[in-house]
């Protein structure tokens, strides 16, 4: 168990198998290696936003979520090879895909997620990388809002 005391959350005590590592860091950020997922409890594990919170840099916390809440089908191509560090178990039902969320302070409508560059985490032995698709078929700034109002409205 280590117990850090984070900027966004405050002080919260994190137990080990909790601990999600990224053995190269994320993008622009290679020094940060341990990460633990963070969602209001109230909601579960389908929160749509959730957070990665650093355990290596407290002050560092990056909004991720689901891509299939806001793109059904999400399929990234990617070389099998950036993944390798995950181990030999990656079928569908043990790992997780991430993308990062973009909320601008002034306009939250122009809200965007990162298709282009998604985390993969193995449910397994909580190991993670990020990788950068192949091709031109997801954009790094995927406009959110509308789609999640829409969905909102359905639901209603």
């Amino acid at each position: 168990m280590v117990e850090i005391d984070t900027r966004v959350f405050g002080k919260i005590a994190v137990e080990d198998e909790k601990i999600i590592r990224f053995e190269e860091g994320i993008l622009g950020f290679p020094d940060l290696t341990d990460f633990t997922l963070i969602y209001d409890a109230d909601k579960g594990s389908d929160a749509s936003i959730k957070w990665l919170q650093s355990i290596n840099e407290p002050g560092f916390a990056l909004p991720v979520m689901n891509p299939e809440l806001v793109m059904p089908g999400y399929t990234p191509v990617f070389d099998r090879s950036l993944i390798e560090l995950l181990g030999d178990n990656l079928d569908s039902e043990n790992i997780l895909i991430f993308v990062t969320v973009t909320i601008p302070k002034n306009d939250i409508t122009k809200t965007t997620v990162n298709l282009k560059a998604p985390i993969i985490v193995s449910v397994e032995n909580r190991k993670a990388v990020q990788v950068i698709t192949e091709g031109e078929a997801y954009s790094v700034k995927y406009a959110i809002y509308d789609v999640l109002q829409a969905q909102k409205k359905a639901g209603e």
